[in-house]
């Protein structure tokens, strides 16, 4: 990883000093795409019917990932560990789809997901003009951030009302932009296919963000509207040939967070305390469940999507750390943020806007290492780790916002929010009490353990070990029940008050405490972040235009680059991987777990039915970043040629900058899911719907 970290910074240099974007760099928003770059590089410059095909055929997940319509009738495509969620909703002791997969032969064989929303963007609007109208020259950071706040609810409500989309004014450049962001939602989505688990993550966490890949990491679901198939004009139709090495492609996906814009004093701040601390809990977490899955096979089986994401999120973040403590990267980071500002000194005019802005931001952050733990246990609620905690407070500050008027409620209880939340809040997905139960015992000992002077701890736990206030936080409730859910939001304030819930009378307890963090937060913090930022967003756009793209929002983005392979020290990494390949690499295991080829795909290798030589998984250098899984990666003429479903090693410190010389976008290759789709699980009906039925 250092090695690859060095090869960054030169790089880095060049691209933070002079803003000039190389290679394949960007991930870049639908309304602003680097159309000149692509032509110059590639002779390519797409049209704006491709453009607004490729956007409408996007998907993006709630569950937080990609995903794409690829048939006329609804049918979508995304990765199997997007899907994860709804699988282990979905599955019971009996039927785990999870792990032993699933496959509607028919419409009516299709499972619903109990809370799972689909968005497409349909409109992009920039309304940066708007929400800045509303601050008062003079005003602090604070009043002027909950003027933009009161605007964004208004602007989002006006959405709503006039259109009957999800409507969502979206935070860019850190502030420097605005844009109203409006989506058709699907809330009836149903299951059709997903393969084995051992198939989909075949090699497990020690393959994870590696490459050579061998994953089948696929999921297809189907959106309804008024009980129907939803008719879908705009879906990707299906490579019949695929790509091969050098091809130009495209990736349409929902990237989750990058932190490239940030200050120095805002990385440091991110390597000092944040990471350090996420690390640790994301490993104590980890611990757990690994623990409570050696209880049995239904203990295990409860599990394994939660410690799934746990890992995935603990050994992403362990790549991104080690690209902040590498000396020359930082080092690179501030001598360009320097540059910028000495540019910015020269100027007096330039430097009476602009010059402030570093030390807002550096103050910023200062308080943002005080408030670390009281913020992520209280107020964002770690040291409560259970669905029925989130439940809890869920209903009590919806019967206090409920109250309020619209613009001055939290967001997310603003009216623009409203049916997301109550998808959520009123899910049928299972609850398992023993898990439930652990997990808060668990997450009460942390806090216990990293805050044990906190005030809050001694009425929380009454005398009691985190275990026995667990098993009586757990006796006590019955928000597992949604009847009852419905009943206390439905009463309103006064239910809520009565209630003798003991979740709910948790969540009144902290709520204070809780409140009074996030108003730190959002007064002390995100609002002068908002505030510098906007200053280095105008300062940057004063010397490079909108040729810069922003930071990740979980909003729609497109990426490109080139099917290529990479050096790993003295080894050559080819660009594609086979079917033959993951056999090999089976037996180079010994057939053991992560490493066990599922039983299928052993059959139809004994009958003769798989081609071995199929392309299976492929790299490219696309630039992406969490939340991509599941995005398509397309051609030039707009066809699907395979999904993206992983980054290896070499990418993780794409969040802070980046690199194409060995940082890899992993996909799974369309070639390969229609053989497994053929050869293995014989789903002709699917691979009719797909195109591919006579193929």
């Amino acid at each position: 990883m250092r090695t690859r970290v060095r090869a960054l910074v030169a790089g880095l240099l060049l691209a933070s000093s002079a803003q000039v974007l190389r290679a394949d760099e960007g991930m870049w928003v639908f309304n602003n795409l680097p159309l000149k770059q692509l032509k110059e590089k590639y002779g390519f410059a797409p049209s704006q019917e491709w453009i607004d095909h490729l956007r409408l055929a996007a998907v993006r997940f709630n569950s937080g990932g990609s995903g794409s319509f690829v048939s006329p009738d609804g049918l979508v495509l995304t990765n199997h560990h997007v899907g994860a969620d709804t699988l282990a909703k979905i599955s019971t002791p009996e039927h785990d789809y999870y792990k032993q997969g699933f496959h509607a032969k028919t419409q009516a064989e299709e499972v619903k997901a109990p809370d799972l929303e689909l968005n497409v963007v349909v409109a992009i609007e920039d309304v940066t003009d708007k929400v800045n109208a509303e601050v008062k020259t003079g005003q602090s950071d604070a009043d002027a951030e909950t003027a933009r706040r009161k605007a964004i609810a208004g602007i989002e409500k006006e959405s709503l009302d006039r259109t009957g989309l999800r409507s969502d004014v979206v935070k860019l450049y850190q502030g420097g932009q605005y844009h109203l962001y409006r989506y058709k939602a699907y809330t009836d989505v149903r299951l059709v296919f997903s393969p084995e688990f051992d198939i989909a993550f075949f090699g497990g966490d020690p393959d994870n963000f590696e490459y050579p890949r061998f994953d089948l990491d696929v999921c297809f679901f189907r959106a309804y509207e008024d009980g129907k198939p939803a008719k879908i004009e705009h879906y990707l139709k299906w490579s019949k040939e695929g790509t091969k090495d050098g091809d130009l492609i495209f990736v349409a996906g929902n990237p989750g967070r990058t932190s490239r814009l940030n200050t120095f004093d805002h990385l440091q701040y991110l390597k000092d305390a944040s990471f350090p601390f996420t690390l640790e809990m994301l490993k104590g977490r980890e611990n757990f469940l690994l623990e409570y899955s050696k209880k049995g096979e239904e203990q295990a089986r409860q599990a394994k999507e939660y410690l799934f994401g746990i890992q995935n999120s603990r050994k992403a973040r362990v790549g991104g750390y080690q690209g902040l403590k590498d000396d020359a990267f930082m080092g690179s980071k501030k001598a360009a943020e320097e540059a910028l500002r000495g540019r910015i000194a020269a100027d007096p005019a330039r430097a009476a806007k602009y010059a402030s802005a570093w030390d807002r931001i550096a103050k910023a952050e200062r308080s943002a290492a005080e408030v670390l733990l009281p913020s992520s246990f209280v107020n964002r609620g770690s040291a409560f780790d259970s669905d029925l905690f989130g439940i809890a407070r869920t209903l009590v500050r919806l019967a206090d916002e409920d109250a309020k008027p619209n613009a001055e409620r939290l967001r997310e209880y603003q009216q623009a929010a409203r049916k997301p939340l109550e998808l959520a809040l009123y899910s049928d997905a299972p609850v398992y009490p023993d898990f439930e139960t652990a997990k808060l015992a668990h997450s009460l000992a942390f806090w216990k353990q990293k805050l044990p002077d906190h005030p809050l701890i001694a009425k929380v736990f009454q005398g009691q070990t985190a275990e026995e206030t667990a098993h009586r936080l757990m006796a006590g409730t019955k928000l597992a029940d949604v009847a009852e859910r419905k009943r206390l939001a439905q009463g309103g304030k006064a239910a809520i008050e009565a209630s003798t819930d003991s979740m709910i009378q948790l969540a009144r307890l902290i709520d204070p405490d809780a409140r009074a963090i996030r108003k730190r937060v959002e007064d002390e913090i995100e609002s002068a972040e908002a505030a510098g930022y906007a200053q280095i967003a105008k300062a940057a756009f004063e010397e490079y235009g909108d040729k810069v793209y922003p930071d990740a929002t979980f909003t729609l983005r497109l990426a490109f680059g080139v099917i290529k392979g990479y050096m790993e020290g003295p080894n050559k990494i080819a660009p594609y991987t086979t079917f033959g390949g993951l056999f090999d690499r089976a037996q180079t295991h010994n057939h053991q777990p992560p490493y066990q080829i599922p039983q299928s795909w052993i059959e139809a290798e004994d009958a003769d039915r798989l081609d071995l030589k199929t392309p299976f998984d492929f790299v490219s250098t696309a630039d992406i970043i969490g939340g991509n899984s599941g995005s398509p990666v397309v051609d030039r003429k707009g066809d699907f040629v395979g999904i993206i479903f992983d980054g290896n090693i070499q990418s993780l410190v794409l969040d802070f900058g980046f690199e194409e010389m060995v940082s890899r976008a992993v996909s799974v290759d369309c070639r390969g899911i229609v053989a497994a789709l053929r050869q293995v699980y014989q789903a002709e009906g699917l691979l009719k719907e797909l195109g591919m039925g006579d193929h």
